[in-house]
């Protein structure tokens, strides 16, 4: 069963979610039925890392001003 990537036009949340079937796909923040679906490029790793070290993974020196990327967490802008 796939995995999509769906972003909500309500509160902009990013979020994956198992497909089992044809359910209608809600927000698991705010329960908007307005997502769309993204289109996702697969993970293949490498051994290496792909960005220089002591930069973010959007080329910043320094972290977003953003959530998740402010918390340490993964850079939404990448």
């Amino acid at each position: 069963m796939p995995i999509y990537e769906y972003r909500c036009h309500h509160c902009a949340a990013t979020f994956e979610l198992l497909v089992r079937d044809d359910k209608a796909v809600t927000c698991p923040d705010c329960g908007s039925l307005w997502v769309d679906k993204l289109i996702s490029a697969p993970f293949v790793s490498s051994g290496q890392t792909a960005r220089q070290p002591g930069h973010t993974c959007c080329g910043r020196e320094e972290r977003c001003a953003m959530p998740p990327c402010s918390e340490g967490g993964t850079c939404r802008r990448g």
